[in-house]
Order: structure tokens, then sequence, then C-alpha cells
């Protein structure tokens, strides 16, 4: 049975059955690029599972927080050095006290404002959330913060106008309007679909190349002989 607000106010620490509280996002636009953000992660860290990625899920992380039932889950949100396995929501008092590492809120013109001054400063000083990242679907907007004597500093682009996470170990930008990942050397982090394609076509290309060098040894057999010269 999942316990209401006040009932699990009441029994706390006890909380593993408290479900999820997040409204729907704002529009196709930002499922689509959550799903994204979520799929070329998990897929680039297949054969890890000390971590949880939460998607438009709710953070629990004070009693006060459940009587005011103030809930303020972000977009996308990373945790390290943890279990990967699915769960309703993120309890923190659950999770040996852990906050998220990276988060990213995706703007939308009714949560864009609250994004950039109450939800910044929540994770700022009440998270320590490393860093923190904007990003608009619909206008393009991109910006990023990290955690810097405990107040959050612009991480400066690079020449692509990318963003490094110390966290991630990868840039973030904006490539055909959407937000992905990249590497250090500026390479696209592929989605599972993106890598599987590469993938079938490094095999044509050897294919090809295998052929290419079957026909090249056949036509040289063929030049031996026609000088009497046995190839074998």
């Amino acid at each position: 049975m999942v316990m209401t607000a006040q009932q699990l106010a009441d029994l706390m620490p006890d909380a593993t059955q408290l479900e999820s509280n997040e409204p729907e996002m704002e529009s196709s636009l930002h499922y689509a690029q959550l799903a994204l953000l979520v799929a070329c992660l998990d897929w680039l860290w297949r054969d890890r599972d000390d971590y949880f990625i939460g998607a438009n899920l709710t953070i629990y992380f004070s009693r006060e927080q459940l009587k005011n039932r103030d809930f303020r889950g972000p977009d996308f949100f990373l945790v390290n050095r943890t279990q990967k396995r699915p769960r309703r929501s993120w309890v923190v008092w659950e999770e040996g006290g852990q906050y998220p590492d990276l988060i990213i809120e995706l703007l939308s013109n009714s949560t864009a404002k609250t994004d950039r001054t109450l939800k910044k400063l929540l994770y700022q000083d009440r998270f320590r959330t490393p860093e923190y990242f904007l990003f608009s679907p619909e206008t393009q907007e991109f910006a990023g913060y990290h955690l810097v004597d405990q107040q959050y500093q612009a991480i400066q682009p690079n020449a692509e106008g990318h963003l490094w996470s110390q966290v991630l170990g990868l840039s973030l930008g904006v490539q055909a309007g959407q937000l992905r990942y990249f590497t250090e050397l500026g390479h696209l982090i592929p989605t599972p679909e993106e890598a599987a394609q590469q993938a079938q076509q490094q095999a044509q290309q050897a294919q090809q190349a295998a052929q290419q060098e079957r026909d090249r040894a056949d036509r040289l057999a063929a030049q031996l002989r026609q000088l009497g010269i046995d190839p074998d």
C-alpha cells in the first residue's frame, strides 16, 4: 500500500513506498529531450551498475517538505556511487543521505522562472548538487553552473559552445536543436539506435574492404598466370 504524506511523516524514516508526485511535462519536445538524455547515458554506461538516473522523479528530502507538500523534483538528475535499480522516487534519508550529483532542468514558459531562481537556490543551498544545467527545447537557451565555495558559478563554454561536466566526464552541448553529450575530444555520444547504425556501417565497410582485397588478390593471381607463374 502506498502511504500518504501524513502517514509517512508520522512513520519516518521508513519511506520505501513513497511515490513520485511530479506534473506532466510541458510538451512532446520536453519528453523527447528527456528520453534522449536518459537513453544516451544509459547506453554509454551500460556496463556500470553504480549510478541512478531520475527522470521527472520527485526527490523527498525532509519532514517539513512532506508536510508542506512542497515537491521540487528535477526533470533529470544523476546520483553516482549508488545501486542501479528501479525506484518510485528518490528518498534522501533512505539513500544514505545522498543528493543528486548533477541536475538538468528543461525550461518551459511555466517553469523557467522557478528553475532559474527557487530551484537553483534549493539545489545550491540544500542539495549542494555539484552541477546544475538549464536547457530549453523550444528556445535553445542553455546554461550550466558548478558549485564553487558553496555558490553556483557559470561554466564557461568551449569553442564549440559545449559546457564541461566534471561529474559526467563529458561535455553537454546543443546539436540539431537537442541537448547531447560529447566526449572530451568533441565526439557525439550516440543513442542506442545511432550506435547500432554505426556498427552496421562499420561492418559493411569491413566487408567491402575484404572484398576489394580478394578482388586485388584475384587480379594479381591472373597476371601471374599470364606470365606463366603459378600464384600458389
